[in-house]
């Protein structure tokens, strides 16, 4: 009996063996995985991070058409603007259009070359974009640059505006833009279309077609009479003008001074 359970105690402490030696084996296989994981964070970490590709901006090629919404913040891209006025029913304008696309292709094409001294058409590096805006539609902006005909073009560079006075040829219009622009004077900024006048010209133009717009909406769409409409016009014009004369009246109402 003694020689079995000596036995037993024996086939006992074989198993605990195993089962400690099995422990172990597992405990630094563990070990070893998560030091491995410890060092590829520590690898990835250390790599740079690769940068991903800047999209390229879109290249522009034919004519921009510009708007009063747009018009502003376009201008004020730090670009040379070229700028046509044009009328869908004048003659001129659309035989001329397929040169002024012409134009446009040519002077965007400039964009994409690096300038060196021996570049007669952009030797300074100017970026100029090609426009159109519809004068007969946007009467607002064609007030702003007082248009008296179509087509006319005008060269927009911060706050100066020139305005073409050659000959409606692709050459004429390249060379006016890049560099015959200089030995124009650029329109006095009183009257130009960033100055006070032009701003001032703009809003009333605005204003009208506003009015006229709401009027016509009285009329067609909640079918006023012209005279109520009319009426209800004056007397909104009437309630704004003079809430503006008792707001300019308190702006320059004088102080009185304290000693």
């Amino acid at each position: 009996a003694r020689g079995e359970n000596a036995d037993g105690a024996g086939g006992n402490g074989d198993a605990g063996g195993s089962e400690a030696a099995s422990n172990a084996a597992s405990a630094a296989a563990a070990a070893a995985r998560a030091q491995q994981a410890k060092k590829e964070q520590q690898q990835k970490q250390q790599q740079p991070q690769q940068q991903k590709p800047k999209q390229k901006a879109q290249k522009v090629t034919g004519v921009i058409d510009l708007q009063a919404s747009n018009f502003d913040a376009s201008v004020r891209d730090g670009s040379v603007w070229l700028i046509e006025f044009y009328a869908p029913w004048c003659g001129h304008c659309k035989r001329f259009a397929p040169t002024y696309e012409k134009v446009a292709e040519h002077l965007h094409s400039l964009h994409a070359k690096q300038t060196d001294d021996d570049d007669d058409d952009n030797d300074d590096g100017r970026k100029v974009m090609v426009a159109r805006i519809d004068g007969a539609a946007d009467r607002a902006l064609a007030s702003r640059f007082s248009i008296r005909g179509y087509p006319t073009f005008f060269l927009v560079d911060g706050w100066n505006v020139y305005e073409f006075e050659g000959d409606r040829t692709l050459e004429d219009l390249v060379d006016f833009a890049t560099d015959d622009y200089v030995e124009y004077d650029p329109i006095p900024f009183l009257n130009s279309p960033f100055g006070p006048m032009g701003q001032l010209r703009a809003m009333f133009i605005l204003a009208g077609t506003k009015a006229i717009s709401s009027f016509e909406w009285m009329v067609n769409e909640k079918g006023f009479s012209e005279t109520v409409a009319a009426m209800l016009m004056i007397g909104s014009a009437i309630v704004v003008g003079m809430f503006l004369i008792i707001f300019i009246g308190l702006l320059s109402v004088a102080k009185p001074k304290t000693d």
